[in-house]
């Protein structure tokens, strides 16, 4: 026997990750993988991030808060102008720069529907229709089986569809996913009460009011149901 055959070997088997292990739901750690090519960029970060997000929103706030403190015109300038800040400041600091291209695009249609209106209501009109539809394929995702919910969580954390061979997950997201639609419809609701009303000042505290602060009880009633769903047993032959 060969002095290469009595030597102890150096290499380590390669561990698999299961499919719990890289698509874990809302509330479980996935861990990151340590070998082969860098991983694609998620949905979340081409979208820049959370000051991403924030950052495409910042328009509306102006035109909000602008139009309660001044009249239409001075509201509709400062929304586009606001976004235009907004694009500068993340070129210059050399930030993803579509969310601030999505967040003056859509502002820039506000602004187009309010000033062809001429009625200060006008800038919300895309933004009921744009939650209308959203509640519209929220309902439409549960009654397929494929809950909107558990597609943008996987896609925003870059991972796979096999979160649908598990029913109690596809459960979950069900109703997690009705959550997301009473939302969008409850906006539909309230500030369309209000456009309708043409009550303008309470129509841009409510889209204030239903904005973030109602996002952030969805997310937290999303991650608070699928928490709730035990882990799936690991396969026959793969330690626990």
């Amino acid at each position: 026997m060969s002095d290469d055959q009595d030597a102890p070997t150096t290499r380590f088997p390669r561990i698999e990750a299961t499919p719990e292990e890289s698509t874990g739901p809302i509330g479980r750690p996935v861990p990151a993988a340590e070998d082969g090519p860098p991983a694609a960029p998620t949905m979340l970060e081409q979208m820049g991030g959370v000051t991403g997000i924030i950052a495409s929103s910042v328009p509306v706030v102006v035109f909000v808060v602008a139009n309660l403190l001044t009249e239409l015109r001075t509201a509709v300038y400062a929304a586009v102008g606001a976004g235009i800040v907004v694009l500068l400041v993340r070129l210059v600091r050399r930030d993803p720069v579509m969310p601030a291209i999505s967040g003056l695009f859509g502002v820039g249609v506000c602004a187009l529907v309010a000033n062809q209106t001429g009625e200060a209501r006008g800038f919300y009109l895309p933004g009921l229709l744009y939650s209308g539809f959203l509640g519209l394929v929220a309902l439409v995702s549960i009654v397929v089986r494929w809950p909107l919910a558990g597609a943008i969580w996987h896609g925003i954390n870059g991972h796979g569809t096999e979160w649908r061979a598990d029913p109690r997950l596809v459960r979950a997201y069900g109703w997690a996913t009705g959550v997301w639609a009473a939302t969008f419809l409850a906006k539909v609701v309230v500030q369309g009460g209000l456009y309708l009303a043409n009550s303008e000042t309470w129509l841009g505290v409510a889209r204030l009011v239903m904005g973030y602060p109602l996002t952030a009880v969805a997310i937290l009633a999303t991650v608070l149901i699928v928490r709730r769903v035990p882990a799936r047993s690991a396969p026959a032959g793969r330690p626990a």
